[in-house]
């Protein structure tokens, strides 16, 4: 007969490790009663471990007064999960699915890399824990039913901006740099307006953005940032913002409508509200548009490309030949076709390329450069420059006097402007005219003996014209030949695709 026998436990059921549990809570408003919500749930999960055998609470994840559309701006949910990665949590509890999220698509992905982890969540209100399996297409339902919750709460609160903002009562929440806060109203900040009126005088004396720029950041002035990065385009900002010219323009930006809420540029899509006298000028209003009108007339020349002819007049090329591609019309419809093989069609055997189809694939090619501008061009542009300036920073010479070109050349276009428009005199300008021309061949003369780093100022010059082209952008749908204008040297077109080379010597290939 076998023999048992009892082996005693060694283990004192005390010393068994405890779950170690998190609490998630969430409040979607900065107002007192939300807040008092808010007290109100840290006191009750505090409350509610102490005098568990199984379970202890590690800690309380808290996110207060910030939107739940999006995870990206709750940084104690984000700390909550990082924790949870680094094996310091066994479960977390919150109140309800609304509360952990608004979005049904960030919920399951979390829900899902939590489960993966081995830890489980559940939901007091709706009594659903993650540990079972079946409760996941419940999950989904009520994540759904949330998401359309926090959507609606979103266009009426959209809805109440807007009237506002049409009956002028819409507040600003932060105040511009130049400008401060007292009592709700936007006053004149004694020390940063003094900048603000520097940038606007040495425009309108001729100094360039990207000089003004560098001037600010030799003196050690901060932007509203606290940071001493001025750049060409935070004072183009500065120079055409409105409000330093005592009016408001408000909706400058709008968000979506659907989840996950983001934001773009208004280009039209939206109404837009102009409001006049609505503080302070810090600059006169005959300065103010001075510079505007400086500034519109510069971009028009830089941006605008003046051609009669038709935009792809002479740009497609044959990669057979080598030969130019000219417009034909077949049947109401036009096409493109190599000069050789319209003559001699044995001497080159290029076939003819649809109109349409030269356009939809320039289309296309925009549309990937909007959608990856930051991943692709800005950060092309930031390594050309550390580049070219690690290139040359043991060589001060090079450096200051590329400097100096840069600065007489936007020296030359606004005295230009000035005189276009009456604000100088032609015996003045030919004068201004004649001392920065010196100069420039003066300074262009030593610095060939140097290096060859003109053809290095056009790349970046060009680069920063592809991202402003670009960036922030609404999708292409229709052919746009100003922006072909500028950004497309040539098309090669090539067996079955068409190569698309761009200033700046970018290259892309689009499939036709």
């Amino acid at each position: 007969m076998a023999t048992v026998t009892i082996i005693k436990p060694t283990i004192d059921t005390s010393m068994i490790r405890k779950i170690r549990c998190a609490a998630y809570c969430r409040v979607s408003s900065s107002s007192d009663d939300q807040l008092h919500s808010y007290s109100t749930q840290v006191k009750y999960y505090s409350e509610m471990f102490n005098d568990s055998d199984t379970e202890e609470l590690v800690d309380i994840y808290a996110d207060k007064g910030i939107t739940g559309t999006s995870e990206e701006k709750r940084d104690e949910f984000k700390r909550l999960i990082n924790d949870c990665k680094r094996g310091k949590i066994d479960r977390i509890y919150t109140k309800s699915i609304s509360r952990f999220a608004r979005n049904t698509k960030d919920c399951l992905k979390n829900l899902r890399q939590l489960k993966s982890l081995g830890i489980s969540v559940f939901f007091e209100k709706e009594s659903i824990d993650t540990s079972d399996v079946s409760d996941e297409m419940m999950i989904t339902l009520l994540g759904g039913l949330a998401q359309e919750e926090s959507t609606s709460i979103s266009q009426n609160m959209r809805w109440s901006i807007r009237k506002r903002m049409a009956n002028g009562t819409f507040e600003q929440g932060v105040a511009q740099y130049g400008y401060t806060k007292v009592d709700g109203k936007i006053v004149i900040d004694q020390e940063t307006s003094k900048i603000v009126k520097d940038i606007f005088k040495w425009y309108l004396e001729g100094i360039g953005a990207t000089s003004i720029a560098r001037i600010l950041n030799d003196k050690g002035i901060l932007t509203g940032m606290n940071e001493i990065a001025w750049t060409h385009r935070m004072v183009i900002y500065v120079l055409t913002n409105e409000k330093y010219a005592g009016d408001t323009l408000i909706q400058k930006t709008f968000t979506t409508e659907v989840l996950p809420v983001k934001r773009h540029i208004n280009r039209g899509e939206r109404d837009k509200y102009y409001i006049s006298n609505t503080h302070e000028p810090i600059i006169s209003r005959v300065d103010f548009d001075k510079v505007q009108e400086i500034l519109s007339e510069q971009k028009e020349k830089y941006y605008v490309a003046a051609k009669e002819k038709h935009p792809l007049g002479s740009m497609i090329k044959c990669s057979y030949c080598n030969k130019t591609y000219r417009r034909k019309n077949s049947n109401g419809k036009y096409y493109w076709s190599c000069i050789t093989h319209d003559s001699q069609a044995d001497l080159c055997p290029a076939h003819m390329i649809l109109e349409k189809r030269i356009y939809d694939a320039f289309i296309k090619l925009c549309n990937k450069l909007i959608i990856h501008s930051g991943d692709i061009l800005i950060p092309l542009r930031h390594e050309l420059k550390e580049l070219y300036s690690t290139k040359y920073s043991s060589n001060s010479v090079v450096m200051d006097l590329r400097r100096d070109i840069s600065e007489i050349n936007e020296q030359k276009h606004v005295i230009s402007r000035l005189r276009t428009k009456g604000f100088l005199d032609e015996k003045k300008y030919n004068e201004q005219l004649l001392v920065l021309e010196n100069k420039h061949s003066k300074i262009k003369h030593e610095l060939a003996k140097l290096s060859n780093s003109e053809r290095e100022d056009d790349t970046l010059e060009q680069l920063d014209t592809l991202i402003d082209c670009f960036e922030n952008r609404s999708i292409m749908t229709e052919f746009d030949k100003e922006i072909f204008g500028i950004i497309v040297e040539k098309i090669i077109v090539k067996e079955n695709d068409l190569e698309f080379y761009l200033i700046s010597g970018l290259r892309f290939s689009e499939t036709i």
